[in-house]
């Protein structure tokens, strides 16, 4: 599953491309991949036809197009009340391509837009776990824009509603360390189960949960109420830090499925210092003199990476 680097690149692709652009044909090829749009593939077409693209926004992994109505782009008072909803799965691909572009194997929906650049945005999802759906937006618990939109004018304060439920993460300019702190505070749990936890702080999946505690030095099972803030001011920091460096490497692919909206896999998984390094030496422990190899505990359904050297297991902690 993509995490928030992976959603991020594809939202920068996205924004330089289709903001300001109407829609001016909808082709679903594959009902399947509209099938969280319960009215059917009729229904996605006709909200989708003649609506204006007025953002590309992401919380988290989510990730959403905010609509304006075509009938009602002379009235720009009027709050947007839709999104177009774009959920990835495993191997969805969101690329914008020209009509003359052979239409890719795994093709299942495909959008015409006006204007200038590439003149469709296509869909395409080899094993159809993703998929796209229009979806209503409501209101942010906090009053501020729903998510990150990069360059875009901040949006009214609202959110795609099936993003309403998690936090805001990291990359959020309206993400508050204060406020995650706090609901750390409150939560009695392990480090990692805190991290995954979407409720108290959305985007950051298990590869880049390892990497953020191995750079804090801080061990998965840790019980929260251990940690004081600075420790937790510096494993949010390396959380940052280490999903900026996964975007500037184009994000995390440990195949072809997982592209940009250029078709480019990213290669930050060259970069990764301890996700996937079972029984290789710790990179931190080798520059100090020490071989100490890395090791892999079960840890709800998959797997966590530390060094036991840099990350020592808790006497008391939450597993």
């Amino acid at each position: 599953m993509p995490e928030l680097p992976e959603v991020e690149v594809v939202r920068r692709g996205l924004e330089r491309w289709v903001t300001g652009r109407n829609i001016t044909e909808v082709q679903v090829l594959d009902p399947r991949s509209v099938r969280r749009h319960l009215l059917g593939s009729e229904d996605f077409r006709g909200q989708l036809i003649g609506a204006r693209i007025d953002s590309v926004v992401r919380r988290g992994k989510f990730l959403w197009l905010p609509l304006t109505d075509a009938q009602e782009n002379q009235n720009q008072d009027k709050p947007k009340e839709v999104a177009l909803m774009a959920h990835l799965g495993m191997s969805g691909q969101l690329l914008m391509q020209e009509p003359t572009r052979q239409d890719e194997k795994h093709l299942r929906v495909r959008l015409s837009l006006d204007g200038e650049g590439p003149a469709e945005l296509r869909f395409v999802d080899q094993r159809i776990f993703g998929g796209l759906f229009v979806t209503s937006l409501v209101p942010t618990s906090d009053g501020l824009p729903g998510g990150d939109q990069g360059e875009t004018t901040p949006s009214e304060a609202l959110i795609a509603a099936e993003a309403a439920h998690i936090a805001r993460d990291p990359l959020d300019p309206n993400f508050s360390l204060t406020a995650f702190k706090a609901a750390l505070k409150r939560r009695k749990t392990g480090l990692k189960r805190a991290l995954l936890d979407q409720s108290l702080l959305s985007g950051i999946g298990n590869i880049y949960a390892d990497e953020a505690l191995w750079a804090s030095k801080l061990h998965y099972a840790r019980a929260t109420e251990t940690l004081r803030t600075v420790g937790v001011e510096r494993l949010i920091d390396n959380a940052r830090r280490v999903m900026l460096d996964a975007l500037a490497a184009g994000g995390t692919s440990f195949d072809s499925l997982y592209v940009n909206v250029n078709g480019s896999s990213g290669y930050f998984e060259r970069s990764l210092r301890v996700y996937g390094r079972q029984d290789k030496p710790c990179y931190r422990c080798e520059e100090e003199g020490v071989l100490t190899l890395i090791r892999r505990d079960s840890f709800m359904n998959r797997s966590s990476y530390f060094c036991p050297r840099c990350q020592p297991r808790p006497r008391n902690g939450h597993w």
